[in-house]
């Protein structure tokens, strides 16, 4: 018995230590059946692979390899997989494919994956792409290519799956048994009435579990809400995620049902909205992949350093008010990086809290003044804190107490500036309309500078001189 539960507990331990990235030795295997021109060793070691792996795989080799692979194993590139490459590199993948393995792909496709495939596309290869579809599917597409981009419109699928307002469980299962052309995943039946107004819907687990001659308006969720077909996804995404929606109709104009949205695509524009955040906080651009070349990485990322050339130069202007006071005193020079240090890492972590929060609605007009206390009080305590430690570093170091003292005021002082500004900036920005992670590192980090220097090198003139 004992043994039986050591091998349980190795057998847990191994579950546990599963990787699901992709293994190196993999990826160098499938490279080395690209090179000898191996179909049937692709074919052996693709077989065991999700198609995110795959995509995976695409995405981490090199243009020239991808196309090599592509040129030997394209004709199994599924929808599937199509859908899961990365948009930086998806427009070639499309490019190298075959046009029948193309049209095939994108038929077994539902209509949100095709204008996700789709609209970020040059204008050939959608109409590649939309040649390979029935009439009825490229007009579904078309249809929702003409709604605004990011908005519910592109986002929705449509295929739904609805029932009368008057069937019964029975009803709704001999229907749903005698369809072929449902979607291949669907998580509720929504009901309509004669206009084609969704008034609720009933999930699959209750459909399932109720008697046949139950009314499907008896076992109706509580959770039900419709979204507008020109709701931002960005706040489509909040909503799934606020209120644990695991689909929702989606309606035009006249409240008619046109589609639904569900669970997967909506985390999917809240990871890429999060993505996004980092990104632009951290000055790279909202679109920056590992798979980019290097001109494009350089396009994406010399903006932002020439913004931070202009305020780094704006630093050094403030300091160069004090060159007097620096030549007279030496030791400022080392000391000045610290006071700036400290206030952009604590300016860095009020932002990215605050704009996190911003993202999340968490951070609204009614609790604003209470955070902005609360980080100016932690700003005043850290500081606080940090500059009895660097006073009796100043004294240790240089001799000077009242160069410590300096150095611990404008530690202060900077400190707090730096965790008001970290909220109060993106804030403004949001309160301007303007998106508080494109640009608020870059009006912080100069705040910071700015103020640390001027404090610093203002109270040593005013007590050391």
């Amino acid at each position: 018995m004992a043994e039986l539960r050591a091998e349980d507990r190795a057998e847990e331990t191994d579950r546990e230590e599963v990787d699901y990235g992709l293994d190196a030795d993999l990826v160098d295997q499938l490279l080395q059946a690209v090179e000898a021109g191996d179909r049937a060793r692709l074919d052996e070691l693709f077989a065991p692979l999700h198609a995110a792996d795959i995509a995976d795989v695409l995405e981490q080799i090199n243009s020239h390899e991808r196309r090599a692979l592509i040129a030997i194993w394209g004709d199994q590139i599924d929808g599937e997989i199509l859908t899961e490459i990365d948009e930086s590199i998806r427009e070639e993948v499309i490019e190298a494919l075959p046009a029948k393995v193309l049209a095939d792909a994108v038929r077994e496709l539902d209509s949100d994956d095709v204008v996700n495939l789709i609209e970020d596309l040059e204008e050939p290869q959608q109409e590649a792409i939309l040649d390979a579809l029935e009439d009825s599917d490229r007009a579904a597409v078309e249809q929702s290519l003409a709604y605004p981009e990011y908005s519910a419109g592109r986002l929705m699928q449509r295929e739904v799956v609805t029932a009368p307002e008057h069937w019964t469980v029975g009803e709704t299962i001999d229907f749903l048994r005698n369809e072929d052309w449902l979607p291949d995943q669907f998580y509720h039946v929504i009901l309509i009435d004669p206009r084609w107004h969704p008034i609720g819907y009933v999930t699959l687990g209750k459909l399932l579990s109720a008697r046949r001659d139950v009314p499907l308006k008896d076992i109706v969720e509580d959770s039900f809400r419709t979204v507008s077909v020109f709701q931002e996804e960005g706040d489509v995404a909040y909503a799934f995620n606020q209120y644990h929606l695991i689909s929702a109709p989606v309606v035009d104009g006249d409240e008619r049902l046109v589609g639904v949205i569900t669970i997967d695509d909506a985390m999917a524009v809240l990871d890429e909205e999060h993505e996004e955040d980092i990104l632009r906080l951290a000055g790279v651009g909202e679109e920056s992949s590992l798979s980019d070349g290097v001109l494009e990485t350089v396009r994406q990322r010399a903006p932002w350093l020439f913004v931070n050339l202009i305020t780094a130069n704006l630093a050094a202007w403030v300091i160069s008010w004090f060159s007097g006071t620096i030549e007279h005193i030496v030791a400022l020079a080392a000391l000045m990086p610290i006071v700036a240090s400290m206030g952009g890492n604590a300016g860095t972590q009020s932002l990215a809290v605050a704009v996190r929060a911003l993202a999340t609605k968490s951070l609204t007009e009614s609790n604003a003044g209470r955070v902005v206390l609360r980080e100016g009080l932690v700003g005043l305590i850290n500081g606080l804190g940090f500059a009895v430690m660097m006073t009796i570093v100043g004294y240790a170091a240089y001799g000077s107490f009242l160069l410590g003292l300096v150095l611990g005021m404008a530690m202060v002082i900077n400190l707090i500036v730096a965790a008001l500004g970290g909220v109060l900036v993106p804030l403004t920005l949001d309160r301007l309309d303007l998106d508080p992670a494109l640009a608020s590192g870059t009006f912080v980090t100069t705040l910071t500078d700015v103020v640390g220097f001027l404090t610093f090198l203002g109270l040593a003139t005013v007590i050391l001189l």
